[in-house]
């Protein structure tokens, strides 16, 4: 399983997370109290952070976000043989329904993504493997700046034509 298909507990578990103070608005509270939050995911090293909180708890929760979609965008898995129960909930009749802002959107993208790496790139083959159209599997990147950038870099790399 991706790591950003992981429920939140899972996957701290493998993070180190740390505190600290950051500066800006929010008062003498933000100034005083180590709200801000850092967490880094130890098999890969990547690194979220929020800190645009005065609570401790809401900055906790911005920065497992991110690192879920920092995982998704910047690391590769082997994908399974078939598509995970996740995307066969999420997709119906060759339509793909999640928001960028739904917590499953991060192990789409992910998934997605592990499926367009193993493809050399191609997007055509992979829809279909997922049974949702092109169209509705190239808006799941066109949602989000840093997926779109991500597919295309993909593309890239492997020497056809980024998307426009």
């Amino acid at each position: 399983m991706h790591p950003a298909a992981l429920p939140p507990d899972d996957l701290l578990r493998d993070c180190d997370e740390s505190r600290t103070r950051r500066g800006g608005p929010g008062g003498q509270h933000r100034n005083k109290v180590e709200t801000a939050v850092v967490l880094m995911h130890r098999p890969t090293g990547i690194v979220a952070e929020a800190s645009e909180r005065r609570s401790q708890a809401e900055n906790r929760a911005a920065a497992i976000r991110r690192l879920r979609v920092r995982l998704a965008l910047e690391h590769r898995t082997a994908p399974p043989a078939e598509p995970s129960e996740l995307w066969r909930r999420r997709s119906q009749g060759g339509r793909l329904a999640v928001a960028t802002d739904h917590d499953d959107y991060p192990a789409l993208v992910a998934e997605a993504l592990d499926r367009i790496e193993a493809a050399t790139g191609l997007v055509a083959p992979v829809a279909a493997l997922l049974d949702v159209t092109t169209t509705q599997l190239v808006g799941l990147f066109r949602r989000s700046p840093s997926a779109w950038t991500t597919l295309n870099e993909t593309r890239r790399r492997h020497g056809i034509a980024p998307l426009r």
